[in-house]
């Protein structure tokens, strides 16, 4: 797609709701002030799902930050629901998924490994309050499609979101396609595990969630290929819509009665991700039609640790600088210089007998300080033991 197709379409890749790393707010030319908070509310709505011996009162979305549905709630798991045992578990598996009609062809052949890249996110019961999700899955890969699997530990039953997404050409987000066809894939591996309670079988909640929960982008969409297009049940042919994200709008409870031994680890990763888009200007813009041809490497890097002990570790980091030149959006050519920006996210989890922490940082600064609309945004939360929370915003505008 040439650079001024991509400009009529620009709201959608940058604004569209699932993506994986939402884009950030955009910030009027005299910059918004800085805000903080401690201890986050409760989220609304709570709804209870009974459970064996007792009843789960629940937020029924996970959230990038506190309050802000990002993922539905579409897995339960009960019994020997120890967030790392569930990890061995999946761990443990191989990529044949043919005895329940999964094709043998990628991403459905795939095996589950830890991604601390995924967004961190975060959960909500009365019972435990706010909750962060240290432990997190990918089967696939990153810069094609894949499953992933965040666990959130929430005192003796474990809950979680699973999404189906696709990499967005051009960016370092990913765009959820199917809630629903994730939901159904992680039962299919705890099946396969063979460590579910034949006492108590899997089966569903009341509906606590939508049937559909966000859209795809008709740009987006129609560069799925036919067969994940087939596979998720959307239109096999071209779409001028937004196609709605399908989501079962309930979750599944799986009942374990045994486990799998974890083995140590100590993993490293690093690569480089090429940023080349058009995007809105996403802080400090001059005016609503402001937007800015990015592009240049970032360098993503991540860490995981699993100790004998059991205590699971995770870090990530990506950074980058890039060039940025200001663009007409009726023609898609430069109407500027082009400058500088550095961006910077980190991801932090920990997860022990003695509880959970989770953070996430991000700043994105555009340099020179000459530069036209020159600002910093900075956006962090995390959750630590006990619950408790800390979020932080900030935009400065202006040398």
């Amino acid at each position: 797609m040439n650079r001024a197709a991509i400009v009529g379409v620009l709201a959608t890749l940058t604004l569209a709701a699932c993506v994986d790393h939402p884009a950030v707010p955009t910030g009027p030319s005299a910059g918004r002030p800085s805000a903080s908070r401690v201890g986050a509310p409760a989220p609304s709505p709570l709804v209870s799902v009974p459970l064996q011996g007792q009843t789960l009162e629940l937020w029924p979305f996970t959230g990038f930050g506190f309050g802000q549905p990002s993922d539905p709630v579409n897995l339960i798991w009960t019994g020997h629901a120890n967030a790392r045992m569930l990890r061995a578990a999946l761990l443990s598996l191989d990529g044949d998924r043919t005895g329940f009609g999964f094709p043998n062809v990628f991403p459905f052949n795939c095996t589950w490994h830890d991604e601390p890249e995924v967004q961190p996110e975060v959960a909500y019961t009365t019972a435990n309050g706010w909750v962060g999700s240290p432990i997190m899955l990918e089967c696939g890969t990153y810069d094609q499609a894949r499953f992933h699997l965040r666990f959130f530990e929430v005192g003796g039953v474990t809950v979680g979101g699973a999404p189906f997404e696709v990499l967005i050409p051009g960016t370092l987000d990913h765009q959820t396609i199917s809630w629903k066809l994730a939901e159904q894939f992680v039962t299919v591996d705890f099946l396969r595990s063979g460590l579910l309670d034949p006492a108590t079988p899997p089966f569903t909640t009341d509906p606590i969630n939508p049937a559909a929960f966000g859209t795809i982008p008709a740009v987006i969409y129609n560069g799925i290929p036919i067969g994940l297009r087939q596979s998720i049940g959307g239109p096999l042919g071209e779409v001028t819509d937004a196609v709605p994200i399908t989501s079962s709008g309930h979750a599944t409870v799986l009942t374990l009665r045994g486990d799998v031994a974890a083995a140590p680890l100590t993993a490293h990763r690093r690569w480089v991700q090429q940023f080349d888009q058009v995007i809105p200007q996403p802080f400090c813009a001059p005016g609503p039609n402001a937007f800015l041809y990015v592009v240049g490497p970032v360098t993503l890097e991540q860490d995981v640790e699993f100790t004998s002990a059991g205590h699971y570790v995770s870090q990530f980091r990506a950074a980058g600088r890039l060039n940025v030149t200001p663009v007409d959006p009726t023609t898609g050519q430069p109407s500027g210089a082009t400058y500088g920006a550095v961006v910077l996210e980190t991801h932090r989890g920990m997860l022990t007998d003695a509880g959970t922490s989770t953070a996430f940082f991000t700043r994105r600064i555009t340099l020179p300080p000459s530069a036209p609309s020159h600002g910093t945004f900075e956006f962090a939360f995390a959750v630590d033991p006990g619950g408790i929370t800390r979020a932080t915003a900030s935009v400065r505008c202006g040398s």
